[in-house]
């Protein structure tokens, strides 16, 4: 039981009871397009691989995350959730959830940050043995607050890109104290969740807040790792002018060969439509790029958390802002101009009011990673050492052929003949 003060999120909503069922309506619609969730419902029911283990997570909750959390409870496990951001909780979504036995939800909707904190602090309370997080918030907490909890957690697995980058930075600074999955950088997540998970998602939602077209636009995107290819993908493909910022080098040059104009932010910004930051780094939009965008700019994040264009610099600008439409902040200039923040600067895709995230089959490909990290970190996280840890690639294909048989697609197999010759040294020309 939680020695937390914070409560679950039973007691933040005025009628729980409607809001479960509208939550587990929500959870078993996903469920219907989640075959690799499903094949894995019917292994940790019956196997029950996480007797005995506790479960803490941070993540975006919503319906698509609920039924790996519902997966992870139905293999064995006590779960604890809380939200990984402020704006991403479906709070009908989360009451399903707290409504099941064996899980208790912390997550609420628009919570401030003491609130936020709290209520980490109350899943940790549960004395997790695996961490699931996304942004790294939870493991951070631990290390920094508990780290008399350290010597039974097991491992852990981060979902996202900026959790993995702080994980690493950790792991550097040899501060990292238990094993933890990179589940962000197995290709059965990066070449899906971040390319098009985040490019169809972001771009749907900020045409659903703003009742906007992208045709003929100047669409900026800043960062050129997955989440941006992702993004000038699906923009362009919606006939959208696209131009590519970028710091690294060689990721410049490849939006280059790739088709995309490439400038620094601050020529990209003077003719922008809308600028979408996906860099997962702070400061990427900044008070000299605010001088020079044009009345009407949108400005947007599909990064991790709320700090990649300067908002304390954009307010003390600003002779005033108010709410133009749900989900956009106008600020006005001295000179009149406008500019339109979608979503408080939070992740757009998660974070707008009309939100839904990712498409829910590419979660199901993620999600089923994290299930079977989880279930080997309970079968065997004593081999693994304190660190950051790719995941294992038995258990990337297995999610991958998890997905073609649901799909009814049949791939090629390597030989003996074909698989000896790849694992040979002495085949010469």
């Amino acid at each position: 039981m939680s020695k937390s003060a914070y409560p679950p999120v039973a007691s933040h909503l005025d009628d729980p009871e409607d809001a479960v069922t509208d939550g587990r309506r929500k959870m078993d619609w996903a469920l219907q397009h989640m075959p690799i969730l499903q094949s894995l419902r019917e292994e940790f029911e019956a196997n029950q691989p996480l007797d005995g283990e506790t479960v803490g997570m941070a993540m975006h909750v919503e319906a698509k995350t609920a039924n790996l959390v519902e997966l992870l409870a139905l293999g064995g496990a006590e779960v604890a959730i809380t939200g990984c951001n402020p704006l991403s909780t479906h709070d009908d979504v989360s009451a399903a959830l707290d409504a099941h036995e064996n899980i208790t939800s912390y997550a609420v909707r628009g919570v401030d940050d003491d609130e936020y904190y709290d209520a980490i602090d109350a899943v940790i309370d549960h004395e997790p043995t695996i961490t699931v997080d996304d942004g790294m918030d939870m493991i951070a907490a631990i290390h920094e607050d508990h780290p008399e909890l350290i010597d039974s957690i097991v491992g852990g697995c981060e979902e996202t890109t900026t959790g993995v980058h702080r994980l690493r930075a950790m792991d550097d600074d040899g501060a990292l104290e238990y094993p933890v999955f990179a589940v962000n950088d197995t290709p059965m997540k990066t070449l899906f969740d971040n390319v098009h998970g985040t490019g169809e998602s972001s771009l749907a939602t900020i045409s659903m807040t703003t009742n906007l077209s992208f045709a003929g636009k100047n669409v900026v995107v800043a960062g050129y790792g997955y989440c941006g290819k992702g993004v000038a993908k699906k923009a362009a493909g919606q006939n959208a002018n696209v131009t590519v910022t970028e710091v690294d080098p060689r990721k410049a040059l490849e939006a280059h060969m790739e088709g995309y104009d490439v400038k620094p932010m601050e020529a990209a910004a003077t003719d922008a439509d809308l600028i979408l930051t996906t860099t997962g780094n702070r400061d990427v939009v900044v008070d000299e790029h605010f001088d020079v965008m044009p009345d009407g700019v949108l400005l947007a994040n599909a990064g991790h958390f709320d700090i990649e264009i300067d908002l304390v610099a954009l307010e003390e600008k600003a002779v005033d802002n108010y709410e133009a439409r749900d989900g956009v902040q106008a600020y006005e200039l001295p000179d009149g101009r406008r500019l339109n923040v979608l979503a408080e600067g939070r992740l757009v895709n998660l974070a707008a009011p009309i939100a839904l995230g990712h498409p829910v089959e590419v979660m199901d490909q993620s999600f089923g990673v994290q299930a079977v990290c989880v279930r080997e970190l309970t079968a065997n996280g004593d081999t693994y050492a304190a660190g950051v840890h790719d995941v294992p690639d038995e258990l990337d294909r297995e999610i991958a052929e998890i997905k073609l048989d649901a799909e009814g697609v049949d791939h090629d197999s390597l030989s003996d003949k074909q698989r000896e010759y790849l694992d040979s040294w002495d085949h010469g020309t």
